[in-house]
């Protein structure tokens, strides 16, 4: 039964309710929008602190950005884009792609956006949430949280940045009134947006300094434009282009044998990966400096053609000596070194085990969900549920992450064991369902045996992968297509239940 958006009004304040309310409107927030949709409802609202739909690709517009996963696998699998233009898409076409998805299936006018959630608590006596947001209050019978790991920057925490006196900017929100041509700049941090970046905008300045902490691996990428004949076999083709997308998942699934399951399988890539660093860096010097000190796969695998040749221009330096202090106008490096910039560049990635969100959304018993992973590290079940939060599920919880794959083949996963829960909390007239905490310690204990024999356990590197604990509660350590059999339904047995 569908039960309408209602508005009522406590005190002074209108209140929304809404049977259903989504946080977030990426790739998960949009996909599990639509599957509401598609099972009859119009019981459910999408908060969005955003102006449009697109999550990580709507904010993410640097110099370069594109996708790591080929175009065929980062989609939804009920909305094929036979008109990508290439084999890895970039941002703006992914953009595009989430947009007219939001379109062609209608879920707009179920958007508020511009809607930041600054707190949610569960209302024990309404067995309800309380929300509270930038655009006034809401409650809702079900909460579901699509909040993404790569949404909330990570800045770093330097002596004196503060007192930078020249343009400084987070990748993640670029500055495109800065303009870089023949400045001195400095690019903080080498992962996946640095070295985008770096390639991007290193024939523009007058001079670039990278600092490296890390020295990621790289990979070959295999990026290429479609050609016109692919492009019309995708589109009027029956079947080839999901035959397309399923060959490439299954290549890609392959990887999963060296990441989680036989580590010193992944020494095969890591040959490719150094043949690669020795082709592309011929001076010994910087080559030594950019080589990685941990094996292949245990930090995200990264693939570029363009970042070595970068670091080897005359006009870039790759410094690796750490960051003693920032001043009015230059970097001070721990070896007393200063370098004079005009423009810093923070790509340090992401909170993603300690995202601030977590502090503003509070269980059962009062507690945050910053407090309950502080004590006892980011665990749920499944990834989708949490005990202590009832009537709320998780896109994007703890150990659904990817080293290998697209996350859209997990949200949708997911997606498919959530609308079954919500189908089965009407069917069944449940008023509260919350994950029991004895199943959800078994699970969770399975999980990090698995992780004991990975690459990310013995690889011999410190990641974000990692909570504070030292358990990696980000990736999923098993084949995908286990993960999908596991979320095929929604077990209600697993769950305490009211009604």
């Amino acid at each position: 039964m569908s039960r309408k958006v209602t508005d009522k009004a406590v005190g002074n304040r209108p209140v929304r309710h809404s049977r259903i309310i989504i946080v977030g409107s990426g790739f998960s927030g949009l996909g599990m929008a639509i599957r509401l949709s598609q099972q009859g409802r119009d019981d459910y609202l999408v908060l969005e602190r955003g102006h449009d739909v697109g999550g990580t690709w709507r904010d993410n517009t640097y110099p370069g950005a594109a996708c790591d996963v080929p175009s065929q696998l980062y989609s939804y699998s009920f909305a094929l884009n036979p008109d990508w233009s290439r084999s890895f898409s970039k941002q703006p076409e992914i953009q595009r792609y989430i947009q007219g998805v939001a379109d062609k299936y209608g879920v707009r006018d179920r958007h508020v956006f511009g809607c930041d959630m600054t707190g949610a608590q569960w209302n024990s006596e309404t067995s309800r949430w309380d929300i509270q947001t930038s655009q006034g209050p809401f409650t809702a019978d079900i909460l579901i949280s699509a909040v993404g790991a790569l949404c909330e920057p990570n800045l770093p925490d330097i002596k004196g940045i503060n007192s930078f006196e020249g343009e400084i900017f987070h990748s993640a929100r670029w500055d495109h009134d800065a303009d870089l041509t023949g400045k001195r700049v400095a690019v903080i941090g080498t992962g996946a947006s640095a070295i985008q970046i770096v390639p991007n905008i290193a024939k523009q300045v007058a001079h670039l300094d990278v600092y490296q902490r890390t020295a990621p691996w790289l990979l070959p990428r295999a990026d290429r434009p479609y050609t016109l004949p692919e492009k019309l076999a995708f589109k009027h083709i029956p079947g080839f282009q999901a035959l397309s997308r399923a060959a490439i998942y299954a290549v890609r699934e392959t990887q999963v044998v060296g990441l989680a399951k036989f580590p010193p399988a992944m020494l095969t890539l890591e040959a490719v990966a150094r043949a690669k660093l020795f082709a592309e860096i011929r001076d010994p010097e910087l080559r030594a400096k950019a080589t990685p000190d941990f094996r292949i796969g245990c930090k995200r695998m990264l693939i570029s053609n363009d970042y070595y040749p970068a670091l080897s221009r005359d006009n870039v330096d790759l410094v690796t000596d750490g960051i003693k202090e920032i001043n009015a106008n230059s970097i001070v490096t721990t070896d007393g070194t200063e370098r004079v910039v005009d423009a810093i560049v923070v790509a340090t990635g992401f909170h993603v085990t300690d995202s601030p969100v977590f502090e503003t959304i509070a269980g059962r018993d009062g507690r945050t969900l910053a407090e309950v992973f502080d004590e006892g590290g980011q665990q749920g079940y499944k990834g989708s549920a949490i005990h202590n939060y009832p009537n709320m599920f998780f896109l994007l919880g703890p150990n659904v992450g990817l080293g290998h794959t697209s996350m859209v083949y997990m949200i949708e996963s997911q997606i498919n064991y959530i609308a079954d829960a919500v189908a089965q909390i009407d069917g069944l007239g449940l008023r509260t369902v919350e994950v029991r905490k004895d199943v959800q310690d078994e699970f969770n204990a399975g999980l990090q045996q698995k992780l004991v024999g990975s690459v990310w356990s013995t690889g011999g590197c410190a990641s974000w992968y990692l909570d504070k604990h030292g358990n990696n509660t980000t990736l999923w350590p098993d084949f995908t297509f286990r993960f999908r059999s596991l979320l095929e339904k929604f077990d209600v047995s697993a769950y305490a239940v009211s009604k």
